[in-house]
C-alpha cells in the first residue's frame, strides 16, 4: 500500500497494506529466528544478522509506526522508559539537557539519578512557557530539549513550534514525548520535532497487554544512528511476539483515540461543574491555560486523558478512587478500560502532582456510564 495514496487511518488499519507473499495472509506472521544464515562468502546480503538488532516483524511495527508519525524510520524498544532513556545516552558527559518539569514520574527520577551522576547537566523547566525554555537553553551548550505535552498528569500543554525554533537556534535537538497526543492528534515533526518518544505500552498498543516503547526520527543522522547502536548493544529490543501485538494494537489506534477523545471531553465538561470537584484539568476545556495552543496543534480531539481536583483534598481523593465500581483503580493509561489513580501516591516526595488530583485515562466504555460511576464515588466520599 502506498503511504502517500492513502490516509493516516486507513495505513494504520490495514498496517500499510502488507500481506504475505507466501500465504497472502492479511495478518503479517511473526518471525521468531533469533539469529540470519551468512551467504557463502560470508556477507549477509540478507541485510539481517541477529535480532537483537533486527526483525522482519520489528519492521512491519516500525514502517508503519514512522508512516503514522510523518517520520523517515522508527525503531521499537522493550519499553516506554528505555526508548526515552535512550535518546538521553546518546548524549555525552557534559551535556545540558532541556527538560519539562511536569513529565512522566520514572523518566523525572532517572534525569535527577542517573543521567546527572553519569554527567548530564538538566535543568528543569516549565515547558508551557516559551520564555522560560528561552531563558534555560544554553547556545553551543544545550544538546537535548525534551518536552511532553500534554504533559502527565496535569496536561500542560508545550507549544512544539516554538519551542523547535529555541532549540535549533542554540544547536540542540527537540524530543517530544507524545505518548498521550498520539500520532492521531499531533504529528511533532511536522512542527519541528527531531525525535518523538511514544510510551507504546499506552495508546499504541492501547490493550494493556504489552510493554513497549518507540522513537520516531525526522532523519537518519548521526545521533539517529547512536539510537539504533544504544538500543543493539544495551539489548533492549522487544520480543518478536510483543512486536506483532504492538502492530495489532496499532490497527485500532484511530478509532480508539477518536472515541476516548469524545468521552474525555464530555466528562470534562460535566466535571467542571461537578459540586464535588475544584478543578478540571483537561486542554479542551476553553479555560484550560493551554488550551489555545492544544486548539492549534492537537487535529481531531484534545487527547483521552484528563485530570479532576477533589474538593476536601487528598483524603477526599483517596476516599472517591476507592468507590469506583466501573473506573479501574491501577496504573497505566491508553487502554481500552477505564483507569482512575491517586497520582500523587505513586509519584512520591518531590512530585508537582496536587495531593487532591485523581488521573482519569478514559477508555471505550459508554460516557454515561462513566460519569454515573464517579459522580456516586464523589458523592459517597463527601458523605463519608
Amino acid at each position: 500500500m502506498s503511504k502517500k495514496t492513502f490516509a493516516p487511518a486507513s495505513l494504520a488499519a490495514q498496517a500499510m497494506g502488507w500481506v504475505d507473499p507466501a500465504t497472502r495472509a492479511v495478518v503479517p506472521p511473526i518471525h521468531m529466528a533469533s539469529t540470519y544464515l551468512r551467504d557463502e562468502d560470508n556477507a549477509y546480503r540478507s541485510g539481517r544478522v541477529y535480532a537483537r538488532a533486527d526483525n522482519p516483524t520489528f519492521d512491519h511495527a516500525e514502517t508503519t509506526l514512522a508512516a503514522l508519525e510523518g517520520g523517515v524510520k522508527a525503531l521499537i524498544f522493550s519499553s516506554g522508559m528505555s526508548a526515552a532513556t535512550a535518546c538521553f545516552l546518546a548524549l555525552a558527559p557534559g551535556d545540558h539537557v532541556v527538560a519539562s518539569k511536569v513529565m512522566y514520574w520514572a523518566l523525572r527520577n532517572w534525569l535527577l539519578t542517573f543521567a546527572t551522576q553519569w554527567g548530564l547537566e538538566v535543568e528543569f523547566v516549565d515547558a508551557d512557557r516559551n520564555d522560560a525554555v528561552a531563558a534555560a537553553v544554553k547556545p553551543g551548550k544545550t544538546k537535548l530539549v525534551w518536552i511532553e505535552t500534554p504533559a502527565n498528569p496535569t496536561w500542560c500543554v508545550a507549544d512544539i513550534a516554538a519551542i523547535a525554533a529555541i532549540a535549533h537556534k542554540a544547536g540542540a535537538l527537540l524530543g517530544v514525548d507524545s505518548t498521550v497526543a498520539t500520532p492521531v492528534l499531533t504529528r511533532p515533526i511536522e512542527h519541528g520535532a527531531d525525535i518523538v518518544m511514544h510510551s507504546a505500552t499506552k495508546y499504541l498498543n492501547g490493550h494493556s497487554d504489552l510493554i513497549a516503547g518507540a522513537l520516531v526520527g525526522a532523519r537518519e543522522d548521526a545521533y539517529w544512528a547512536k539510537l539504533r547502536t544504544i538500543r543493539a548493544q544495551l539489548g533492549t529490543v522487544m520480543g518478536q511476539h510483543e512486536a506483532w501485538l504492538l502492530l495489532r494494537g496499532m490497527r485500532t489506534l484511530f478509532p480508539r483515540v477518536a472515541w476516548a477523545c469524545r468521552s474525555a471531553q464530555s466528562l470534562a465538561e460535566r466535571f467542571a461543574a461537578h459540586p464535588m470537584v475544584s478543578e478540571v484539568l483537561y486542554p479542551g476545556l476553553p479555560g484550560f491555560a493551554g488550551h489555545a495552543t492544544a486548539a492549534r496543534q492537537m487535529k481531531g480531539g484534545f487527547g483521552g486523558m484528563l485530570s479532576v481536583r477533589v474538593k476536601g483534598g487528598e483524603r477526599a481523593a483517596i476516599a472517591t478512587a476507592a468507590r469506583v465500581e466501573l473506573w479501574k483503580r491501577a496504573t497505566s493509561l491508553g487502554g481500552v478500560e477505564s483507569l482512575i489513580e491517586h497520582r500523587a501516591s505513586i509519584e512520591g516526595p518531590g512530585t508537582p502532582c496536587p495531593p487532591d488530583l485523581l488521573r482519569l485515562s478514559v477508555g471505550v466504555e459508554d460516557a454515561n456510564d462513566l460519569f454515573d460511576d464517579l459522580d456516586q464515588a464523589l458523592k459517597r466520599a463527601h458523605n463519608a
